[in-house]
This record gives C-alpha cells, sequence and structure tokens, in this order.
C-alpha cells in the first residue's frame, strides 16, 4: 500500500513540493477517526477510496477496475515528487510490477532500488473519460497498470522509491509485486556445419 510509505519526514522517506497534507485534515476533515486523520501532519497527500455516496466516487462506472473500499492511496502527485517503501524481500529475483492508480492526463514516473535507478520512465495511461458528467470525478477513474516495470530485488531488506516525473495528478494505490518467470533459453538451431569427418563420409 503506497500510503504506508517510510517513516523519517521530508527528504527522507519521501519530497513534497508543500508541507501540507491536502487529504488527511483538510479534504478529509478531522474527525478522530484513523482514516480522516491518516498520517495528517505530513506533506505526502493521502485519502481513501470512499463508496456509496452520491454521485458515486471511487465506485463510479467509469472505473476498469473497482478498488476496495476505504484503500488508502497518494495522490495530488507533482512532478518532482517520491516516496520510499521498505520492503522484506523472500528470494531474490526479478520481479513484475502492477500499479493501481488513476491519472486524469496521464504521465510518467519511475523506480530506484536502494538508491539507484532501476528504470526508465514508465508511461502511464490516462483514465479521463469525457463521458463523465462529473468533473472532479476524472481524479477518481481507477485502473491497474499490469507489467509497468521489471525489477530486481535482493533477498532481505530493499527500499524503492516511487518517482513522479511528469504531468502528476495521480494517485497511487498499491503496488504488487509477481516473480517474474526465468527467461526461455534462445531456441537451440540444429543446422550446424558439416565437419571434415562428416564431408568424407
Amino acid at each position: 500500500m503506497c500510503a504506508y510509505y517510510d517513516l523519517g519526514g521530508e527528504g527522507i522517506a519521501y519530497r513534497d513540493t508543500d508541507a501540507k497534507n491536502n487529504g488527511s485534515g483538510a479534504l478529509n476533515p478531522a474527525n478522530g477517526s484513523y482514516l480522516n486523520e491518516f498520517r495528517m501532519k505530513e506533506g505526502v497527500d493521502t485519502s481513501y477510496t470512499k463508496f456509496g455516496l452520491d454521485p458515486k466516487i471511487d465506485d463510479n462506472p467509469y472505473n476498469k477496475v473497482v478498488p476496495p473500499s476505504a484503500l488508502l492511496y497518494i495522490g495530488w502527485t507533482e512532478p518532482g515528487e517520491w516516496f520510499n517503501l521498505t520492503v522484506d524481500v523472500t528470494n531474490t529475483a526479478d520481479y513484475i510490477t502492477d500499479l493501481l492508480y488513476t491519472s486524469n492526463r496521464g504521465g510518467s514516473i519511475s523506480f530506484d532500488v536502494n538508491g539507484k535507478p532501476a528504470t526508465g520512465p514508465l508511461k502511464i495511461t490516462s483514465t479521463y473519460y469525457v463521458s463523465d458528467p462529473v468533473s472532479w470525478r476524472q481524479w477518481h477513474h481507477w485502473n491497474v497498470a499490469h507489467d509497468l516495470a521489471r525489477i530486481h530485488l535482493n533477498k532481505g531488506r530493499n527500499v524503492i522509491t516511487v518517482r513522479t516525473l511528469t504531468e502528476g495528478q495521480m494517485n497511487y494505490a498499491t503496488l504488487t509485486f509477481n516473480r517474474a518467470r526465468a527467461k526461455k533459453p534462445a531456441a537451440y538451431s540444429h543446422s550446424r556445419r558439416r565437419s571434415a569427418s562428416d564431408r568424407k563420409r
């Protein structure tokens, strides 16, 4: 879950363009609830999926994927922002990464692993639907970017940095890591030059 980014604060665990959490304690007023006050004193902007309201928000008919209700996510993203996620890996391997997200204009992100770039820019497809009559709901059309990246993780603790590169205005909910299948060896060629002994036969 992206909203459970590392502890440590600005410049250590994350970089955000302003110190205010525009979700927790703002869009979602502080009322003593865990979801509304989630990490509200930190700069990363967090919110959560809301169902059963009128008009529908995150359970709307323009989703390609319906997310779980009350799922925390990072939003209000801007180019240059980043956050760290520390993961404990059981097996050293390459992993295929899926991202549950929304994006009202498209954009690109990248991943670092343990302080080194692990990918180049990764294109995020827009989830904008011109047919949606509710303008602000363009930030709530959910989709999954399947096979977004292939990254190598070593056994033990790894720090993954998620960077917003271009456009911004994306919501990041969950990253899923599936162990990549081993690459198939190159096909064996049965054709070969005849040896001198073959030619004598």
